[in-house]
């Protein structure tokens, strides 16, 4: 499976590297004081609960970032649906890097496993529609590379990763500044100004403001709060002049009825700030020949 663009190598090495100081400081104690240096060993990565499955090539890189001699023989790929008892890789190597790199690979497959899944049940009410999931900025500080990315692998879309990449005027953006038409007309200099290639979406909260949006020429409104009626009416005015985005309230129960209303997007939060984690588990295999 593809990376997103946002999964550099250069991002990939400073979440890693930072999780790593975090983690183990001085020394991972536990492991230096019982476990001899040059002893060999294999762990298998064990799947405990049916999920999609996500970070396997995430757990390679941060094996091979902290001990490039740790080998990695994959079973399963991210995005598979894996059953109870499923091993979803092999790691063979050093016995101290095994075991200081467990915690970090599990924290990160459990994590990304639990959005890839959440996200694969709820894509898959869409089917049959126009209609594409994506997440938000609701993420985990520091944790929003590999959130992001486990929505791509459950079969989301990504919304803007950052505030850097789009511009996305929301309601306190509207509130301070006065107006959506002047907030539109500000936000177009500013990107001419300063010439970057940036899309203009605008948060509305009823018809008039999608009206006003609609005409200040925006490349997508969203629809924020809205009821299934209100929802239909707004998409009718918008007519396909430029993209709708429904977003708030947003349950896995609505989503069919709200993908009925002809939105081009759905954005939830929920994909990352209300997924679960998925139980997996790095075990020793013993009598390594």
């Amino acid at each position: 499976m593809k990376k997103p663009l946002y999964v550099t190598e250069k991002a990939l090495k400073t979440f890693i590297k930072n999780a790593f100081e975090e983690d183990i400081q001085d020394g991972d104690h536990s492991t230096l004081s019982t476990i001899p240096k040059d002893l060999q060993q294999k762990a298998k990565l064990l799947v405990k609960e049916d999920c999609i499955l996500a970070g396997v090539e995430l757990a390679e890189i941060i094996f091979k970032q902290f001990d490039k001699n740790l080998v990695v023989e994959r079973l399963l790929k991210d995005g598979d649906s894996a059953k109870v008892g499923d091993i979803a890789f092999y790691v063979t190597g050093s016995a101290r890097s095994i075991l200081s790199t467990e915690r970090l690979v599990l924290n990160c497959m459990q994590r990304m496993s639990g959005i890839a899944t959440l996200t694969h049940d709820w894509d898959s009410r869409l089917l049959g529609t126009k209609t594409k999931l994506l997440d938000t900025r609701k993420t985990t500080p520091n944790f929003r590379i590999c959130e992001k990315w486990a929505v791509v692998i459950g079969g989301g879309t990504n919304h803007r990763y950052g505030l850097y990449d789009m511009i996305m005027l929301k309601d306190n953006h509207i509130d301070y500044n006065g107006s959506i038409t002047n907030a539109v007309k500000m936000a177009k200099e500013y990107v001419k100004k300063a010439k970057k290639k940036l899309k203009i979406e605008v948060e509305t909260r009823n018809l008039a403001e999608v009206e006003e949006a609609l005409k200040s020429g925006v490349d997508r409104i969203m629809l924020d709060n809205m009821d299934t009626l209100n929802m239909k009416k707004a998409v009718q005015l918008i007519n396909g002049k430029c993209e709708s985005e429904a977003s708030g309230g947003v349950t896995r129960d609505r989503l069919q009825e709200i993908a009925n209303t002809g939105v081009d997007f759905i954005s939830a939060g929920a994909l990352t700030h209300s997924a679960g984690n998925i139980d997996l588990s790095l075990k020793a295999v013993k009598n390594l020949q």
